[in-house]
C-alpha cells in the first residue's frame, strides 16, 4: 500500500499516497466540521466560512490567491459537507510547497474582511436561490430533513437563506476558533509526493495549531414524514427515504449493495420496471448517502403528474421485492459495478487524496482498496435481502415538488411496505 500516515503532536493527521507515475499532486486540508455541527441559528455558517476563506488572508487577497495558483498552471478550491469542510489543490509536483502554504493561509489566516462578507454573502444567497430553482438538486436536501428534522444533520448545507443574511463577521469568527483545531485537521496528498517532505513542510504549516472543538455533533435521529411543495413544473419531482446505516456500520456495504441492484444503472430493476417496461419515468436511481454514524437510503425519479399514480407503488413492490428474492445474478452486477467504480476513483489523484483523507475523518485511519473490495465481495443474498426487509419496516420520509396533486398520502406509502 502506497499510503502512509503521521500524526503531529497537537493532533494534526498529516497522510500522502505516493504515485511515482503521475507528474502532479492533489493535495487537501480537510477539516472534520460540517452542517451537522451548526445550531440551528447558524445554519450555513461553515459553508459561507468555506468562502470567505478564499476570498483573503492576513498577507493575500482574494486576487492574489487566485494569480498565485495560476500562474504555475494549479487549480484551487474548496466544498463543504455534512461532517467535513475542505480546502484542496491540484499542483504539478514540484508546487507542492506553494499549494500547501496557500491551502495553510486560507484555513489560519482568512482575513475575514466586511466588505467582503457582504459581497460574499449575497453569492451564497444566489447560491441558495438557484439550489432552490433546481427542484432535482433541491429534492435531496428536503428529503434529509424529512428524514432528520430539527437536527444538524438535517440541515441544508448550503444554510438557510434567512440565517445567511444574518450572519456576522463575529458569528464566523467564533465559528471556527471553536470548531478548527488541530485534532480535527487532516492534510492530505496523493500524486508524486514523498511522505517525509511533505509531513515537514505540513509541521511547519500547522505544528503550532491549537486543539479546540472536541464536541461532536448531535446524534442523527431518523424520524421520517412528509413534505410536499406545489410548483408549476411539468414533472413531479418525488423522493422516497429510508433509514440508511453509518458508514461505520457493518452493513454500509450491504446498503450499496442493494442501492446499485435496485437502481444504480441501466440494469436495475428499478430502470427496468419503471422506465424500459413501463415508461413511467425519464430518471430513476436509488442511493444510499451516509454519514458517520446515520444513513439515508432513497429513490429519486422524476415523472408526469398522471404517472406519479403509478410510479409510488412500482418502486415500492421493488424495494418490497427485494426482500424476498435477490438473483445471484444480479448481485453478481451490482457488486462488479461498485467494484469498478471504487477501482476507477483510484486513476484519480483528486480522488485518491479525497478518499484518503474522508477515510481518516470518518474511520480515524486509511481503508485500503483492498478492504473495500473484499467489503463488497461479502455483501451475499441473505444479506441484501435482510436489509431490503428491515428497510420495508422503517417509516417513509416522502418528498413531492411539482404539480403534487396526485401524489398519495404518506400513510398510504407506509402500508404498501407493512403489507
Amino acid at each position: 500500500m502506497s499510503v502512509r500516515v503521521t500524526h503531529l503532536d497537537n493532533g494534526v493527521t498529516v497522510a500522502t499516497d505516493e504515485i511515482p507515475r503521475v507528474e502532479t499532486v492533489a493535495l487537501g486540508v480537510f477539516v472534520g466540521v460540517g452542517t451537522r455541527h451548526e445550531p440551528a441559528e447558524l445554519n450555513g455558517a461553515s459553508h459561507l466560512l468555506e468562502h470567505m476563506a478564499l476570498k483573503g488572508t492576513a498577507s493575500r487577497s482574494a486576487r492574489d490567491i487566485a494569480e498565485e495558483i495560476e500562474s504555475v498552471g494549479g487549480q484551487l478550491n474548496a466544498f463543504t459537507g455534512r461532517e467535513t469542510t475542505a480546502f484542496h489543490a491540484h499542483v504539478l509536483k514540484e508546487h507542492t510547497g506553494l499549494a500547501l502554504d496557500l491551502l495553510a493561509d486560507v484555513v489560519r489566516n482568512p482575513r475575514l474582511d466586511e466588505g467582503e462578507l457582504d459581497r460574499e454573502r449575497q453569492v451564497v444567497l444566489q447560491e441558495i436561490g438557484q439550489a432552490h430553482d433546481t427542484p432535482d438538486d433541491i429534492i435531496f436536501d428536503h428529503v434529509q430533513e424529512v428524514a432528520f428534522p430539527d437536527q444538524g444533520v438535517g440541515r441544508p448545507v448550503l444554510g438557510r437563506a434567512a440565517n445567511v443574511a444574518a450572519l456576522t463577521r463575529d458569528d464566523l469568527a467564533a465559528y471556527m476558533r471553536r470548531h478548527y483545531g488541530a485534532q480535527r485537521i487532516v492534510v492530505a496528498a496523493a500524486g508524486k509526493v514523498g511522505h517525509d517532505a511533505f509531513v515537514e513542510m505540513a509541521r511547519g504549516h500547522f505544528a503550532d495549531m491549537p486543539r479546540t472543538g472536541d464536541e461532536a455533533g448531535e446524534p442523527a435521529r431518523y424520524a421520517g414524514g412528509d413534505y410536499r411543495e406545489q410548483r408549476d413544473l411539468e414533472q413531479v419531482h418525488l423522493a422516497l427515504g429510508l433509514p440508511g446505516v453509518g458508514a461505520r456500520d457493518p452493513r454500509y456495504y450491504t446498503a450499496a449493495v442493494l442501492a446499485t441492484l435496485l437502481g444504480g444503472g441501466m440494469s436495475s430493476r428499478l430502470f427496468q420496471k419503471v422506465r424500459e417496461e413501463r415508461g413511467l419515468v425519464y430518471t430513476v436511481f436509488a442511493f444510499h448517502s451516509a454519514a458517520g454514524d446515520s444513513g439515508l437510503f432513497g429513490v429519486y425519479a422524476g415523472t408526469g403528474a398522471d404517472e406519479v399514480r403509478d410510479l409510488i407503488p412500482v418502486v415500492c413492490e421493488e424495494i418490497a421485492a427485494c426482500a424476498r428474492e435477490v438473483s445471484e445474478a444480479e448481485l453478481d452486477r451490482a457488486r462488479a459495478q461498485l467494484k469498478a467504480s471504487i477501482l476507477m476513483s483510484q486513476e484519480s489523484t483528486t480522488g485518491r487524496c479525497e478518499q484518503l483523507a474522508t477515510h481518516i475523518l470518518v474511520h480515524g485511519r486509511p481503508v485500503s482498496t483492498d478492504e473495500i473490495v473484499a467489503g463488497i465481495d461479502a455483501v451475499d443474498r441473505e444479506a441484501v435481502q435482510g436489509f431490503a426487509a428491515e428497510l420495508s419496516a422503517g417509516r417513509p420520509a416522502l418528498v413531492g415538488l411539482g404539480p403534487v396533486g396526485e401524489v398519495e398520502s404518506l400513510d398510504s406509502v407506509a402500508a404498501r411496505f407493512a403489507a
